[in-house]
């Protein structure tokens, strides 16, 4: 097949990281992949001034790191900040929106660039975003695939379209995963920095300084692809590292005697499914795939969204456990990602573009019966 992805600008966000995955994966299968996308947007005079007053210099725009880098994927970067059309991709048999801004531009794209399918890895209505013209795009006629079972829900109660793909994300296990291993000799929380509002790291902060009053030595690890904005006592009581590599993150989840996420949204939380393949028991609130895998006092801990006492009281219980509690935690948070496989997701990914590509007719239009939502 020959597959495009249309693309916002690429980064380091995890939405890329799953594209990435699946781009690389199709290509070694043998299908024609390209990858499309504008560069960052240009850096407002606004900026440029107040980062020259701040001592920082001239601000430049330049190409963000992206998980993209060193793959060697057909990735294609447009001139200019600016929305893709039919002059910018190539004849294929199948486009990928990835976004809902993409959505919007593969929904106008000439048939000959392919039959059309929209890989949704959150609900975007966030209060950041245009959120009419974001619900517009899930009533487009675009062929859904969702990496979630609640996303899978909101299509069909939100959008009447219950005929969607599932193709859950997957944990590669040649890079996370750990030994057998008790409780570590100062307690220890791990966590995902963002600067994004919906991933609730002032919750999670704010958790963590309750703890801290029950477990004064109480260590903190913390990595993101962004630089912190936090006061200095803050960043001196965290052990923050910024933008580790993948072969890094393993040792960091396994030095971690649990790992939190308050996330107020989640498409679908890879952090928290990569701590439990290095056999790190999970606190999290209700949102995206931890709603689906997480047991109480089983494998982690769910609370609610906001609720920084749940956090704080879901950590202690496990911090207050014996070794041999603490172990049998550790080892069902293994056991719940154990079974997980990337390849065996693609399996799923391509079946589903393989399906979309054979229609006869305008990709659009009337669904087969024979396509199933895959679980």
């Amino acid at each position: 097949m020959r597959i495009t992805f249309v693309l916002p600008t690429a980064n380091m966000c995890g939405g890329i990281r799953v594209v990435a995955i699946y781009a690389k994966a199709l290509a070694e299968r043998g299908h024609r992949v390209v990858l499309v996308s504008p560069p960052a947007p240009p850096v407002p005079l606004s900026r440029k001034v107040k980062d020259l007053m701040m001592g920082r210099g001239w601000t430049r725009s330049a190409p963000p790191p992206s998980h993209f880098d060193g793959m060697g994927l057909d990735h294609r970067v447009l001139e200019s900040y600016r929305p893709i059309g039919d002059d910018d991709l190539p004849e294929a048999d199948v486009v990928i929106a990835t976004w809902w801004e993409t959505a919007e531009w593969v929904s106008r794209l000439a048939p000959r660039k392919g039959k059309k399918a929209y890989f949704i890895q959150h609900h975007e209505i966030h209060p950041y975003l245009p959120v009419e013209r974001c619900r517009a795009t899930y009533r487009m006629p675009l062929r859904k695939i969702v990496i979630a079972r609640w996303l899978a829900d909101v299509m069909r109660d939100e959008y009447d379209d219950d005929d969607v793909d599932l193709v859950p994300n997957s944990v590669d296990h040649d890079l996370f995963f750990a030994p057998q291993r008790g409780r570590q000799p100062v307690p220890t929380v791990g966590f995902l920095y963002s600067c994004s509002s919906y991933k609730g790291v002032d919750v999670t902060l704010a958790a963590i300084e309750k703890l801290r009053a029950l477990h004064p030595d109480l260590r903190v690890i913390s990595f993101g692809s962004a630089q912190p904005d936090w006061s200095a006592a803050t960043a001196a009581s965290i052990e923050f590292h910024f933008s580790p590599r993948q072969a890094e993150l393993r040792g960091l989840y396994a030095q971690c005697d649990l790992w939190m996420t308050a996330s107020r949204s989640e498409g679908f939380n890879l952090p928290a499914m990569e701590a439990m393949a290095c056999r790190t028991p999970v606190v999290s609130t209700r949102a995206g795939w931890p709603m689906e895998a997480i047991v109480d006092g089983k494998n982690g801990f769910l609370t609610e969204v906001d609720d920084v006492d749940a956090l704080a009281v879901a950590a202690t219980r496990i911090l207050s456990l014996g070794d041999a509690d603490w172990r049998a935690l550790s080892d069902n948070a293994f056991a719940t990602v154990k079974d997980s496989s990337w390849a065996r997701s693609c399996d799923l990914f391509e079946q589903a573009l393989i399906r979309l590509s054979s229609k006869a007719g305008d990709a659009q239009g009337a669904k087969s019966s024979s396509s199933i939502v895959h679980s």
